[in-house]
Formats: C-alpha cells, sequence, structure tokens
C-alpha cells in the first residue's frame, strides 16, 4: 500500500470493468487518479467516489479520446487539478465485429482512431510532464484476440497490433529519462460487455480453453498494472494475463 503517493493516473475508459479497477488499484496505492469516460458522467462520478473513498484526490473528465481537442482539454483538466500526470493507462477501446469483405473505410478508421490514434494523443499529450518530472509510467492495453485472431475483428486486431510497435518504439526513445511503456494483454475477463459485439455472447463466459478453468478477474489486470508501475526496469515488454489461454 501506498507504492504510488504523490502520483498522478489517468485512465483512459475508467467508468467500469477493467479501467474501473485499474483507477481503484492506482487510488488505494496512494495515487490521485483522472477517471476518463467518453459520455457516462454517472459512470465516472462513481468510480471517483470510490477513489475518495479511500483516500485518494479524484476528478472526472468526459472526453472522446479519438479526438486529439478532446484529449488535450482532458489532459489540461489534469494538470490544472493536480499539476502533473505520471502515469497513463490506455484501456479505452471499441470491439465492433464486421466480415473484413464488408468492412468500410469509416469502419476501418473508428477502430484504428480509437485504439491506436487515441493511444498517440494521449500519449503525446502525457509526455510533458512526465519529462519534466522525470517519471513516466505509460501502459496499453491490448488483448488475445490480437494475437490469436478473432474473425470478424481484423480491423480491431490491426489497431491492438499497432500498440506493440508504438509501444517498443517510445520504450527505447524515453528509456533514459525514466519513462516506460508497456503493454498487458489481458485473456477472457469477467466483465460486462455489450453482447451485440460477439455473434455468441455465450463465448465470454467459456472457459473450458482456458487452463485456470476460470475467467480472469478485474483486479488481477488491476495488478498487473500496479506491477509494472512500481518496477523501474521493465520496459518494451508485454505481459499476457490469460491464465494459460496460449504462449506468445
Amino acid at each position: 500500500m501506498g507504492r504510488l503517493e504523490g502520483k498522478v493516473a489517468l485512465v483512459t475508459g475508467s467508468g467500469r470493468n477493467i479501467g474501473r479497477a485499474i483507477a481503484l488499484g492506482f487510488a488505494r496505492e496512494g495515487a490521485n487518479v483522472v477517471v476518463n469516460a467518453k459520455a457516462n458522467r454517472t459512470e465516472a462520478e462513481s468510480v471517483a467516489k470510490e477513489a475518495e473513498a479511500v483516500g485518494a484526490k479524484a476528478i472526472v473528465t468526459l472526453a472522446d479520446i479519438s479526438n486529439k481537442a478532446q484529449v488535450d482539454a482532458m489532459f489540461q483538466q489534469a494538470l490544472d487539478a493536480f499539476g502533473h500526470v505520471d502515469i497513463l493507462v490506455n484501456n479505452a477501446a471499441i470491439r465492433p465485429q464486421k466480415s473484413f469483405t464488408k468492412l468500410t473505410v469509416e469502419e476501418w478508421r473508428q477502430a484504428i482512431g480509437v485504439v491506436l490514434d487515441g493511444a498517440f494523443f494521449c500519449t503525446q499529450a502525457a509526455l510533458p510532464s512526465m519529462l519534466k518530472t522525470g517519471f513516466g509510467r505509460v501502459i496499453y492495453l491490448t488483448g488475445d484476440g490480437a494475437y490469436i485472431g478473432v474473425a470478424k475483428r481484423a480491423h480491431v486486431s490491426a489497431a491492438k497490433m499497432g500498440l506493440t510497435g508504438l509501444a517498443r518504439g517510445l520504450a527505447s526513445e524515453f528509456a533514459e529519462h525514466n519513462i516506460t511503456f508497456n503493454i498487458i494483454s489481458p485473456g477472457r475477463i469477467d466483465t460486462v460487455r455489450n453482447a451485440s459485439f460477439y455473434t455468441d455472447p455465450s463465448a465470454m463466459q467459456k472457459v473450458d480453453d482456458i487452463p485456470m478453468k476460470r475467467l480472469g478477474t478485474t483486479e488481477e489486470i488491476a495488478n498487473a498494472c500496479m506491477f509494472l508501475c512500481t518496477n523501474d526496469y521493465i520496459t518494451g515488454q508485454t505481459l499476457h494475463v490469460n491464465g494459460g489461454r496460449g504462449y506468445y
């Protein structure tokens, strides 16, 4: 407890599920948190209140991370409130399904916009503060689907795999500044998701192909974030938290 005392963490898409667990994990470790949602202020404010209940300071920012102007405004709000941003977790994503032969340019760009452009905008906005303080931890979330390959999600997988190249390039470029860049790839996690994103909604609860025979928890992903954010010598790496479902 308290390993991140005095730090400020911004987690995109932190109104629910994995993002919520990560934000609250940071709060329990002593960090102040910036809770982001695209539009649902009620969910984000609920998470902020939970963070404050464990002693952290928290603010809510509504922003579409595929929109650079909104991202810049979000980071300015964080800087106005706390003076610096030390940790960035790029968690927000979309997972629409569409056959590649029917995929439109707009749908392709939407996936790239949220997942990859969003990470680009957020990272660029966070770096000035990290360079100034000489400390930074940046984490990108991908997922097993990007490595295994999932039908009707080639556009999402392409965007997610782009995060690997981004993290590795930035890890090399900013290592001397004590800023690390890593990837966490969750397996099948017990969360609430829009069933329309799945051809077979029951697949979300499938455990037969998981060696541990259970779904992962959001707290286990949060714990992985805490591990990477409290280690100075891990950068440019991908941590698979998937119960043994595939080795990459």
